[in-house]
């Protein structure tokens, strides 16, 4: 990792017993998502991204290694498994407004084998663990009452993988930490996407022609996280199509192309101005870690579905963290800021020549429409960016206190 970032806490086994009740909605009011800002497991899952974000700078896809954890193997398999329950259960041919109802019934046998799944997955001082990371695992691939899916879903997904890491299940290691995002990660967008088109879900909370996305979000980290630190792939690249499959940024992009039709600029306005308007993946990376904080950990309406307690506590704030961890916790947060804003520095794990299909345009795409400017209720992702270097603040700049990557 180039960012020095603290190593995640671990969860012993003889903690186990003291975790208490299993994780539950607690978060209710627009005060509690400003407590939850100050709980521990807040901290523990913004390092945790952070960790990930770090360890795949410069990485390409499809991405393989020499040794593949065990655990990461198991995971690969159940989403495998998860997947063909699609095939053994396919969309009900009649007319349907929103969604599909198959994937109640998909949902259902999820529901129906968690516990048996995730009890096969655990090693046998961990089988307690279940009712803590359940929550977290039904809620990862979409609301079964709404049929729809979102960043929730998608942060819920990533908050089970924390709490496995949190646990040592995986190891908090940079090669364990590429493996999350480069293999499971992406084969869980892969299923996401397929549960999408066969059951027709709809996007919850969506922006609309002013979000980022009408799905998802952390792919736009990741894969800004891959391209971070060379210049020869802009960010204007994603304006000229065919793009090749190479990062979760270009993934995502290529994704929006197979499901809108029109004008890029017209039904993806915010990513359209992030490639006309950021220089450089370094900015792009800050920046949406920024955004994300604000539009998706900051939203009531986003985190409310999301259950705490157990592994992410939900009682202990960081006033309540002895002094030595909670100045460690600090040093953490500053030394990544300053990592983050120095991003001109570039990366000794730069993308290989060899590997690279894209090329740039002969010649500059014109310039956008004047009703392609960002007027939306979303403040542009730009803003999040540029205020890096002008140091100004709004209400949605002090998401998350210091720890803001700003």
């Amino acid at each position: 990792m180039d960012l020095e970032l603290s190593p995640l806490r671990q969860i012993s086994p003889t903690q186990f017993r003291n975790l208490g009740s299993p994780p539950s909605l607690v978060i209710k009011s627009d005060e509690d998502v400003e407590r939850w800002k100050n709980t521990l497991s807040y901290y523990d899952y913004d390092l945790f991204l952070r960790r990930l974000n770090e360890s795949i700078v410069g990485l390409m896809l499809p991405w393989s290694a020499e040794i593949v954890p065990e655990s990461v193997t198991q995971i690969m398999a159940l989403l495998d498994t998860l997947d063909g329950w699609v095939e053994d259960i396919p969309p009900l041919n009649i007319p349907q407004r929103f969604g599909n109802l198959a994937f109640r019934t998909w949902g259902a046998r999820l529901e129906e084998r968690a516990d048996e799944l995730l009890d096969s997955l655990l090693p046998p001082d961990h089988k307690t663990l279940v009712p803590f990371i359940k929550p977290y695992f039904l809620t990862s691939f979409g609301s079964f009452t709404r049929m729809d899916y979102g960043t929730g879903h998608e942060t819920s997904f990533t908050l089970f993988l924390l709490c496995l890491t949190l646990v040592r299940f995986f190891q908090p290691t940079p090669d364990e930490e590429r493996h999350l995002v480069l293999s499971i990660f992406a084969r869980y967008l892969r299923l996401c996407w397929k549960l999408q088109d066969a059951y027709k879900l709809e996007p919850a909370g969506s922006h609309g022609v002013w979000g980022l996305d009408d799905y998802s979000f952390l792919p736009y980290i990741f894969g800004s996280g891959q391209l971070r630190g060379q210049t020869a792939i802009p960010p204007s690249a994603i304006l000229h199509p065919p793009l090749p499959a190479t990062n979760l940024y270009f993934l995502a992009i290529i994704r929006i192309h197979d499901v809108k039709q029109g004008p890029f600029f017209e039904h993806s306005s915010q990513l359209y101005s992030i490639a006309t308007g950021v220089p450089n993946w370094g900015k792009v990376n800050s920046g949406l870690f920024k955004m994300y904080r604000a539009e998706v950990l900051g939203k009531r309406v986003v985190v409310q579905h999301i259950p705490l307690g157990g592994l992410l506590e939900w009682e202990t704030t960081v006033t309540e963290i002895p002094p030595a961890s909670m100045a460690q916790i600090s040093r953490t947060h500053l030394t990544t800021n300053s990592g983050l804003l120095s991003m001109d520095n570039p990366d000794p794990r730069s993308i290989n020549p060899e590997r690279r299909t894209w090329q740039p345009p002969a010649t500059r795409q014109a310039a956008s429409p004047r009703h392609a400017t960002l007027t939306g209720s979303m403040p542009p992702p730009v803003d999040y960016i540029r205020k890096q270097s002008t140091g100004s603040t709004t209400k949605h700049d002090n998401v998350g206190g210091e720890s803001d990557l700003s």
